[in-house]
């Protein structure tokens, strides 16, 4: 049995993949960079320090970088958070492991504003035991430092924990850290994009429908 979840939040607990395209769109528009929302949206569930190099070759925490990071915050949070709901059965889920005292984490490449936003939105913020953001480490998805540090705050060894997210980046930071990886398709990306995830589910409805095979899967203690 798992004794602990690590959830991405971003395509997996809140449809919000396409907002934050957008308004990376918009900010960098804002600072002169003229870049299709078709270039920018397979990168989502990637932080910052890994998009903004890709996509005009410059670092984060330069003058620039530190600029367009936060005008995109601001763009996110006031032109598109209020619009965002949650997928079906997220808090349902979160409260099943909640009475079976198996530990909740978040792990986002999200920023830790992004982060508080986006729970309270999607109205989960009272259920997590654990968060770890963008800013807790130095490198985002698909590096396993988010997944890493989730495990250490919750005193947990990787074959303990599965982490639940729908992204390349997720799955592959989860096996980098060791941790078996769930998929789940509502961030938009096909099964084959989610290779090495040891399960695939639509959505965490389907995944709270199915919560019992998952925990007790004999698969998920052969990955890693």
């Amino acid at each position: 049995m798992a004794r602990g979840v690590i959830f991405d939040v971003d395509g997996t607990l809140i449809d919000s993949n396409d907002a934050h395209a957008h308004a990376w769109v918009d900010a960098l528009c804002e600072y002169g960079h003229d870049v299709d929302f078709a270039r920018i949206r397979p990168l989502i569930g990637m932080g910052g320090d890994k998009l903004l190099p890709e996509v005009i070759g410059v670092t984060e925490d330069s003058p620039e970088g530190k600029a367009i990071s936060g005008r995109r915050g601001d763009v996110f949070r006031l032109r598109h958070l209020s619009e965002l709901r949650p997928f079906p059965k997220a808090r349902e889920l979160l409260e099943e492991l909640g009475r079976r005292r198996i530990r909740r984490v978040v792990a986002t490449s999200a920023s830790e504003e992004d982060m508080k936003v986006l729970l309270e939105q999607a109205g989960v913020g009272d259920l997590m035991d654990e968060t770890v953001t963008h800013d807790d480490v130095d490198r985002s998805k698909p590096d396993p430092d988010i997944v890493a540090t989730a495990l250490a705050k919750v005193g947990l060894r990787p074959e303990q924990a599965m982490l639940v997210g729908d992204t390349p980046y997720d799955v592959e930071a989860a096996l980098r850290a060791g941790v078996p990886p769930i998929g789940v398709r509502s961030g938009g990306w096909r099964d084959n994009d989610l290779h090495g995830a040891v399960a695939v589910f639509d959505d965490v409805s389907e995944l709270c429908a199915h919560l019992d095979d998952v925990l007790l899967s004999k698969r998920l203690a052969k990955v890693g």
